[in-house]
């Protein structure tokens, strides 16, 4: 197995200077306690890209990453373990019960969460990848073709006016405050939203993410303050494990499109919130959930009720580009600024293959497998 060390995929908000910095901060599930945060999430974000080889001499790419402390070795360690338990010897073309074996032999044992099924994602996705380069086709063909020749793109992030500038007509706001900031935070949220929807006009989509920051009653205040601003979405409101909230919310606010997933694991959670529909449209993390096999069965299942998916940071990367763009039911993808403003898209470091959005819209490219090219001295062995 090898790693990637090098060439990482964004410029995380923690450098960006003045405005940026500012326009970074997003409330959090743990400032409750008055415990605030200076940026997202993604000033923690450890991205590692892993190499998978074959007898044959096709390799596979996948990606390991996690956040909140855990950082990047634990999850390079889980790859490790799965690889040498049930990779070697192992027939890559037979993912689906490869995915299998590794859930259930591994989740009861190491108790589940991002660092086992981080690493079974990474997994995953190296072996769709081999698969597509051993038959020469890209991996959106394998999963049925496309369904459009282009996905459109909504950005991620607090300087709209930058991404309005960069084409995109859909742009989603980081909420800064939460339960802990009372009244007063209540209004600067409103204002934050109120301001975006005059500058954008009524032409462009405005989402809301919450980051599991908020108890029931305040979603709902929160949301009632909105309903003027004609909001997309509200995201991620309340801490995922919480089905019996999202269901309460969802009765109080039959009105409101709500989506909710990047931090849920498997393709079971996201039955529940099917079958009790509890929400309009999910989100799962193809890095999280368990890889490109698990975001394909939620999308099975979503398409049979009549649910939309998006993946959580789809347009980032190959990975999320060729799901997205073979699912029906999967019409945007989010595309995360972590540059600052005025900066070209082409100037952010990522993965070679990596295509970039052209006025709110983004291509996929032609492969083979997920079309991903890493420079030899990119790579080193993991002896972890």
């Amino acid at each position: 197995m090898h790693i990637l060390r090098k060439g990482v995929l964004q410029q995380p908000p923690s450098q960006l200077p003045g405005r940026e910095q500012e326009n970074a901060r997003k409330v959090t599930s743990i400032d409750i306690y008055d415990v605030k945060l200076a940026a997202t999430a993604a000033t923690q974000w450890n991205p590692v890209v892993v190499r998978i080889n074959t007898d044959e001499g096709i390799y596979g790419l996948g990606e390991v990453a996690l956040a909140y402390g855990v950082g990047a070795p634990a999850g390079l360690g889980m790859v490790k373990h799965l690889a040498e338990r049930f990779l070697i010897g192992a027939d890559p073309f037979r993912a689906e019960q490869l995915w299998d074996e590794m859930y259930r032999r591994t989740f009861w044992a190491q108790g589940g969460g991002p660092v086992v099924f981080g690493g079974m994602s990474a997994i995953d996705e190296a072996l769709w990848d081999i698969k597509g380069k051993a038959l020469g086709v890209p991996v959106y063909e394998l999963l049925g073709g496309k369904v459009r020749d282009r996905i459109f793109a909504y950005a991620t992030g607090n300087d709209t006016d930058w991404q309005l500038e960069l084409g995109f007509k859909a742009v989603k706001l980081a909420c800064p405050y939460g339960p802990a900031d009372g009244l007063w935070g209540l209004d600067e949220n409103e204002k934050l939203v109120a301001k975006t929807r005059e500058l954008v006009g009524d032409q462009v989509e405005i989402m809301l993410d919450c980051y599991m920051a908020f108890d029931v009653e305040y979603t709902v205040r929160l949301a009632e303050r909105l309903r003027p601003y004609q909001l997309r979405w509200i995201e991620e409101y309340l801490i995922p494990e919480d089905l019996d909230g999202h269901m309460a919310v969802r009765r109080r606010l039959p009105w409101q499109t709500l989506a909710t997933g990047e931090h849920m694991y498997t393709p079971w959670p996201f039955r529940q919130l099917i079958v009790r529909g509890a929400v309009d449209i999910l989100q799962p993390d193809i890095f999280w959930v368990g890889g490109l096999t698990a975001c394909r069965r939620i999308a099975q299942m979503a398409d049979a009720a009549g649910l939309t998916v998006i993946l959580h940071g789809g347009g980032l990367h190959p990975f999320g580009q060729h799901l997205t763009v073979a699912m029906p039911n999967m019409p945007w993808a989010e595309f995360f600024i972590a540059s600052p403003p005025g900066v070209p898209l082409e100037e952010m470091r990522r993965i070679p293959g990596t295509r970039l959005p052209v006025d709110g819209w983004l291509t996929v490219n032609d492969g083979p497998g997920f079309g991903m090219d890493i420079p030899e001295e990119w790579l080193e062995p993991f002896e972890g």
